[in-house]
């Protein structure tokens, strides 16, 4: 160590240099970090979603939660599977060991996934995965507020579902956009059972005839004259009337159409929640879901330039409003602790100025807090910790745990250098006086 000390008071401008290099890379490494309200610590967690409509749950644990649990053993870095079996709806949650790569471990479980659905009985949903994300990924909410009042809450969706959240899901970083509140527009087919039975047509003949009469199949192409012409039939249903002239059977020749023996209407899809604004007035809202390990703070300012510009995209007199921001969280958290941190700083100067009794003492003193801070932020930076409360509140703790060991040197420094031999080279007394300390 001592020889240390002497090499470092021989190469001095050495030292100034390594020392400049490591505050603009402290400084970098700062800019660089991700900043977040509070550390991540959620497990690396895959979740499997089965929407299995309407079975009650002892059917959906037996039917499907059951074969995909049994499909995800043995994984490798698994530490344990989780499950539920709502009404309608399977959520398997696996869990794997920390430090286990978020793409690696869904790659394994999308393998099991293909594996479980030969174990699952047909029309009992199809399992997929949830997005790439953790507790921490809803960064913002918004809703679509009509200004004139001419939409309805079945529009305001269509218009979030097909337009918006397609734009938003373009921005860098976000995984996913959920739709909430309103209704999801579909065509609702009503029977009437009599003439089910005078035209003898069962329910299923009636499904399979709409799933048949609303594709666009292609034909393959005709040549003629040295030309070729493409042929497609083009049978998907646009409106009400496409569905109510569809052709289930013939009577001794007579086309039966499906509107002899139903009712076809615009509705919405059954829901089993709302979301209203201040209690008071319902509304089509939206969340956004950043992607695991994205910077939260940039993501969420890429999406509101997007909302920006899907504003001036929208129908007249429909805007997207944010209510809540997880940027506000994260500014006030780091604001916090960064007034604390310089408070802190500005505090320990003039303490070590009353106490050292000298200016240039304790500025020598005081210069150890940043370029202990932004040494801290390269291994910040290389470790992939966050900016957040507790990662600054720590380094604001620890500003006098910083200067503690600089005190003890440059005061010791002090006193040997005035009670020194004058003739006696200046260098020397510093290295014996931080031998000394060191010993």
């Amino acid at each position: 160590m001592e020889k240390l000390i002497r090499f470092a008071l021989k190469s001095r401008l050495l030292m100034m240099a390594m020392g400049t290099l490591v505050l603009i890379a402290g400084y970098y490494s700062y800019k660089q970090l991700p900043i977040d309200a509070f550390p991540d610590v959620s497990p690396v967690l895959v979740q499997v979603f089965t929407e299995t409509e309407g079975l009650a749950p002892e059917e959906v644990e037996k039917y499907v939660t059951y074969p995909i649990e049994v499909a995800m053993n043995g994984l490798p870095n698994l530490k344990k599977i989780r499950s539920v079996s709502n009404f309608g709806l399977s959520v398997v949650n696996i869990y794997f060991e920390d430090g286990t790569d978020i793409y690696f471990a869904r790659q394994l479980v999308n393998e099991r996934v293909q594996e479980s659905r030969e174990q699952i009985p047909d029309g009992f949903g199809e399992p997929g995965m949830g997005p790439i994300s953790t507790g921490m990924g809803l960064i913002l909410f918004y809703y679509l507020e009509d200004e004139t009042g001419e939409y309805t809450l079945e529009e305001l969706r269509t218009i979030h579902d097909w337009l918006v959240k397609f734009h938003l899901q373009t921005v860098p970083g976000v995984t996913e956009i959920l739709g909430i509140g309103g209704y999801e527009k579909q065509y609702h087919v009503v029977l009437n059972p009599y003439s089910l039975l005078r035209y003898d047509i069962t329910i299923q003949e009636l499904i399979e005839k709409i799933r048949a009469n609303n594709l666009n199949v292609g034909g393959q192409f005709i040549e003629k004259n040295a030309e070729e012409f493409i042929v497609r039939s083009v049978g998907l249903a646009s409106n009400i009337e496409d569905i109510e002239n569809i052709v289930l059977k013939s009577d001794d020749g007579t086309p039966i159409y499906l509107k002899q023996i139903a009712d076809v209407e615009i509705g919405g899809a059954i829901r089993r929640g709302i979301q209203t604004r201040n209690g008071i007035e319902e509304v089509v809202a939206g969340m956004v879901i950043k992607l695991f390990g994205t910077n939260s703070s940039t993501v969420i300012g890429q999406v509101e330039a997007k909302m920006a510009e899907i504003n001036r995209i929208l129908p007249e007199g429909i805007k997207l409003v944010p209510y809540y921001e997880q940027k506000t969280l994260v500014q006030a958290a780091v604001k916090t602790v960064t007034d604390a941190l310089i408070e802190g700083i500005i505090l320990v100067i003039i303490i070590l100025i009353v106490f050292l009794g000298a200016f240039r003492p304790s500025l020598v003193v005081a210069a150890a807090i940043p370029f202990s801070v932004l040494f801290a932020m390269i291994g910040m930076k290389y470790f992939g910790i966050s900016a957040n409360l507790m990662s600054f509140g720590g380094l604001a703790i620890a500003i006098g745990m910083m200067v503690d060991g600089s005190v003890v040197v440059v005061e010791n420094v002090d006193r040997m250098l005035r009670a020194a031999d004058p003739d006696e080279p200046r260098v020397h007394i510093v290295a014996r006086a931080c031998s000394e300390v060191i010993r």
